[in-house]
């Protein structure tokens, strides 16, 4: 009796085992199914359009930087003329106001 009831026991357990390893095997079908379901996204193929569109882009950045660089050159020049001005001026006036204590 007690073989008997151990047999039993046994195959209880194998049967639990089986259903999990059953279960297991449904999961990873099912998984599968789901990807072969979804098709991935098409990548959009590269035209003359788009490329013509970034080479305008780069080449109107390329102006843009250039024009930016030389406005600042300008503006560094504009300045050193002022300074200059000014410091000419600055020893005229310094001139006249001596010129005058002598007078």
């Amino acid at each position: 009796m007690s073989s008997e009831l151990e047999k039993a026991a046994r195959d209880a357990v194998e049967a639990a085992d089986n259903t999990r390893q059953v279960e297991l095997i449904a999961a990873v079908l099912a998984a599968q199914q789901l990807l072969a379901q979804q098709q991935p996204a098409p990548v959009p193929a590269v035209t003359a359009q788009s490329t013509a569109r970034w080479i305008a882009l780069g080449a109107a950045g390329s102006v843009a930087a250039v024009s930016l660089a030389l406005s600042a050159i300008a503006v560094a020049v504009g300045a050193v003329a002022v300074t200059c001005c000014l410091l000419i001026l600055r020893g005229l006036w310094q001139q006249h106001l001596n010129q005058q204590k002598e007078n």
